[in-house]
């Protein structure tokens, strides 16, 4: 009788409203798997569905961890350039002052969670909007990215091989692996671990987390961290599957990475989000693009249809915020 009493009607109606988006978004995603399908013999073969399977590990963990910027109520306009640094840093330790990859990539990911220390040392301790701090944090990572590489491109060779080739001739490569990985931990701590119901409430109302006696500055400090901490292991992936640093990498990460999440339903105002449904986002993104370039259309066309997807899933954002 318990379920049907006032608590248990409304964890029903979120867990309806949960799986109801999910069939929506997976609806979505075949629907355009069908249509490219049909406009491009190439695009429904095991190769080409193992290629786009392994082009999305990095916007996969960078969008993980905008899913809990956004549920805390913030935003990252960081991330692609913390990618950049990532991968400058690493390439710089490993091309330059010759350190082992492993070595080297732990000191880049150092680098990365510094700057999300500081992200969200300034937001919580300083109370400036997050938007203002990391648009800051944007041009002081991109910038340091420039200056370790000396605005060249570092070649890396095969330092980390391993964690993008696919295993078989058209198999999924160990970074999609760890992309999923990833997607499954942060899905269950969201749900069903102490911080995560802590973020959701920092987003929802912080002034009701303060009078439970928790202060909600901790979770989006963590938060932040985690932000960073993740984009620079994308960075890390993309300069393996590149085998370079690039200063420029990472460019419009931010975008891709917003669009994912807001299409899998997270909202921007904060309080609600789903780290698995901002995974079916990103698929469905991958699938846009990658389709589009199979039919031939140009890259300025695949920027304005892309832009239409951001404008549409922020719309339907706000419809779902008037519907509550």
């Amino acid at each position: 009788m318990s379920w049907f009493s006032g608590a248990g009607s409304r964890r029903l109606l979120r867990a309806c409203s949960g799986w109801g988006d999910s069939l929506v978004l997976l609806g979505v995603l075949a629907a355009l798997v069908t249509l490219f399908g049909i406009l491009s013999q190439h695009f429904l073969t095991t190769s080409m569905l193992a290629t786009v399977g392994n082009q999305i590990p990095s916007l996969t963990i960078v969008a993980v961890g905008m899913t809990w910027v956004l549920i805390v109520g913030g935003i990252d306009l960081s991330v692609g350039s913390v990618m950049a640094l990532t991968g400058a840093v690493f390439g710089y330790l490993v091309h330059s002052a010759e350190w082992p990859a492993a070595t080297a990539a732990v000191a880049a990911l150092s680098c990365a969670a510094m700057c999300g220390a500081f992200n969200g040392w300034i937001v919580v301790g300083c109370a400036v909007p997050s938007f203002i701090v990391t648009l800051g944090m944007m041009e002081v990572a991109r910038g340091s990215a420039y200056l370790v590489t000396g605005s060249q491109t570092v070649y890396l060779g095969k330092q980390l091989g391993w964690l993008v080739e696919p295993f078989g001739r058209d198999g999924v490569s160990a970074a999609f692996l760890l992309a999923v990985g990833i997607v499954a931990t942060c899905q269950l701590m969201l749900r069903r671990t102490v911080f995560g119901r802590h973020c959701i409430a920092a987003g929802d109302n912080a002034a009701a987390l303060r009078l439970s006696g928790i202060d909600p500055r901790r979770a989006t400090w963590i938060v932040f961290v985690m932000s960073a901490l993740l984009s620079g292991a994308a960075g890390i992936i993309e300069s393996a599957r590149l085998s370079i640093a690039d200063p420029n990498a990472g460019t419009g990460m931010e975008l891709l990475a917003i669009a994912a999440v807001v299409i899998g339903g997270t909202s921007l105002t904060g309080g609600r989000g789903s780290v698995a449904r901002s995974f079916l986002g990103v698929l469905i993104i991958i699938v846009l693009q990658t389709g589009l370039a199979q039919i031939g259309a140009s890259d300025p066309l695949k920027r304005v249809i892309t832009g239409l997807v951001i404008v549409l899933a922020v719309i339907g954002d706000a419809w779902r915020r008037r519907g509550k």
